[in-house]
């Protein structure tokens, strides 16, 4: 039944077209609904009252959870103040594995602390059976010098020579600020934001659902790392676009036989079991200690992704 539904962007109301999913059924679920901020979407009224915003979010929830395999993954995007109340209802179905803090800061709130990041729940579905990938990053570096910003003494010979792996805190994600790179929606994520947690948790071929498409963020990122998507839309215009945007990119983020998220010309994010078998494709500097200021580079820029299909968002 699910077939007909695999690598399609389709338009309706989430609720309804979660009942032509069946149960345990799809890897990985990643949710980035409305903030119920009062923001000004074309097809969606972004001003619930308090009780009725949480009501129609824990319905979709459990779909969500309903619908992911047991050994699958469940993410869910939004702002502290709405994810508390999110994981008193996750917690009573699917098993708690982070909450990952995204460094993101917004604009300020008057007597308050400010705000400065956006929470990413991660559930699984199962205790103890889920599937999750250690990931590395690059080392963070001076712009100017590119020396390491961090000072690791004496034991620069042990360092990772592409960089550290990654925590619960992601500072090196930025979102998108420029006009010029966003399409026409107001909350818009980075596309390799979706890469980490895609390359995080599923498997080449493994299908992951989005039930707040918006202009195809979570569907350009699976097509591109080589796994299914699904997608639920209520806006017919964002689901136009992100027809045209997926029709335009390729399943081509990988080196040798290793997928990996590419920005800017750049490897952000790789698998660290992956390591050993794509590093031949990298100049590493020696010795190791140099990585203090020598980063690990491509050594063919052929192995970069045509231009025209490697999004800078």
């Amino acid at each position: 039944m699910i077939e007909k539904f695999i690598n399609k962007i389709m338009q309706g109301d989430c609720l309804e077209l979660f009942k032509n999913i069946p149960d345990n059924s799809v890897d990985m679920t990643f949710a980035d609904p409305p903030f119920n901020l009062k923001k000004n979407y074309t097809s969606y009224s972004d001003s619930l009252d308090f009780q009725e915003y949480l009501n129609w979010c824990e319905k979709w929830i459990y779909e969500m959870v309903r619908v992911t395999k047991p050994a699958g993954s469940i993410f869910l995007h939004n702002i502290p103040k709405w994810l508390t109340y999110y994981t008193a209802c996750l917690n009573k179905i699917a098993n708690f594995k982070h909450w990952i803090s995204w460094d993101a800061p917004t604009s300020p709130m008057g007597k308050s602390l400010q705000p400065a990041h956006y929470g990413i729940l991660f559930y699984t579905k199962e205790a103890g059976s889920s599937k999750i990938y250690e990931l590395r990053y690059p080392h963070k570096r001076d712009r100017k010098q590119g020396f390491l910003l961090k000072d690791y003494g004496g034991k620069k010979d042990l360092l990772h020579p592409f960089g550290p792996l990654i925590s619960d805190v992601w500072t090196d994600i930025h979102r998108i600020k420029h006009n010029k790179k966003r399409d026409p929606h107001p909350c818009q994520l980075p596309i390799h934001l979706m890469d980490r947690l895609i390359l995080m948790t599923t498997d080449e071929n493994d299908i992951v659902l989005d039930p707040f498409s918006g202009t195809g963020t979570t569907a350009i990122s699976a097509k591109r790392l080589g796994r299914k998507y699904i997608g639920f839309e209520l806006d017919k215009k964002y689901v136009e676009i992100s027809k045209e945007k997926i029709e335009d990119t390729e399943s081509n983020y990988k080196i040798g036989k290793s997928w990996v998220s590419f920005y800017l010309k750049d490897i952000i994010t790789i698998r660290n079991n992956d390591w050993n078998d794509i590093k031949k494709y990298f100049i590493i500097p020696e010795p190791l200690r140099a990585v203090d200021y020598k980063k690990v580079k491509i050594k063919d820029s052929k192995l970069i992704p045509n231009k025209k299909r490697i999004s800078c968002l």
